[in-house]
């Protein structure tokens, strides 16, 4: 017996229009729709650098899941003319996949049918976009460079699944490289909020490092070497390690030599991601893997490593 037909209006995804899906769609796909899923928007650049090699591929496979209805799109307004690119949000069919596939239901998954348009009209979505942008960098670099590796990457609803109202970072990270790790929370500035209400976030960080016991740096992704100045001066002494760096793609990006902690030795310059592991001396950061974990959760480690399998680095 054929499989059932997908129309490509709204269909009703019954058993059979669901199992032609299924039989449809790669590994990949699925990784695609788990990020849409946590990260609510990707653009098609994003996801090449994450999933695939070149564009021409990319919109082809993003073509066939968005006829299959599991993924949607839209392309934002630009006031001076040009074409913004397209922007990716979950489907109703992909979010009908995954809930099977976690044996749960779309509404438990938080998945709404007007996702794609609440999101479009979002004023949170450019914010959104520039916080993935930098762990798809990350993301890149690690898939092309044997001694690198992004651990985790935990969206800001995930954040606020494990560490509730103690503090709400944009998103957390651990990145390894050459043979060091550091844990991270991550702030992506757009430059919308006043210094002093930037500063008056590490509060809610010293907060969370009481109560976990776990001191996690605290990186402040700005949009200008003058805006970092400013905040730097503001934030001189702290209780919690901080860092600060201007956004960039260049010299590898996030992971580069673009970091400069809080305090600064006045010897130190800018520091590469990696090695900030090293930047304060006098404090222990996270959780050492050659220690014992001393947490309730023994498993996270092993959740943090299953988020981003090891695959073909020559791909």
């Amino acid at each position: 017996m054929p499989a059932a037909r997908v129309p490509l209006g709204l269909p009703r995804f019954d058993a059979a229009a669901m199992a032609s899906i299924v039989a449809r769609l790669t590994p990949r796909d699925y990784q695609v729709l788990e990020h849409l899923l946590h990260l609510r928007v990707l653009t098609t650049h994003q996801l090449q650098r994450l999933f695939f090699t070149k564009p021409q591929p990319t919109r082809r496979r993003l073509g066939i899941l968005h006829k299959l209805h599991t993924i949607t799109r839209y392309r934002p307004w630009t006031p001076y003319g040009g074409s913004a690119p397209c922007h990716w949000v979950l489907g109703r069919a992909g979010a009908e996949l995954l809930a099977l596939r976690s044996h749960t239901t779309v509404k438990e998954l938080g998945y709404h049918p007007d996702l794609a348009m609440s999101i479009s009209v979002s004023a949170k979505s450019g914010h959104q976009i520039g916080v993935n942008d930098f762990f798809v960098e990350l993301r890149h670099l690690a898939r092309h460079t044997p001694e690198a590796r992004l651990r985790a990457w935990l969206s800001e609803k995930q954040c606020a699944t494990i560490w509730g109202d103690l503090a709400r970072p944009d998103a957390f990270g651990c990145w390894f490289e050459n043979g060091r790790q550091i844990d991270f929370f991550l702030e992506h500035d757009t430059g919308s909020m006043t210094l002093a209400k930037v500063a008056d976030k590490l509060a809610a960080y010293t907060d969370l490092a009481d109560t976990t016991q776990i001191v996690t740096p605290v990186l402040f992704w700005l949009p200008s070497r003058a805006r970092e100045t400013n905040l730097r001066a503001l934030i001189a002494t702290t209780e919690i390690p901080i860092a600060t760096a201007v956004q960039t793609d260049l010299d590898d990006g996030p992971a580069g030599p673009c970091w400069l902690p809080i305090p600064n030795r006045s010897s130190q310059g800018r520091m590469r991601l990696a090695d900030l592991a090293n930047a304060w001396p006098h404090l222990t950061l996270g959780r050492s893997p050659e220690q014992p974990t001393t947490t309730a959760n023994d498993s996270y480690d092993d959740y943090l490593d299953g988020l981003f399998p090891e695959e073909d680095k020559s791909r």
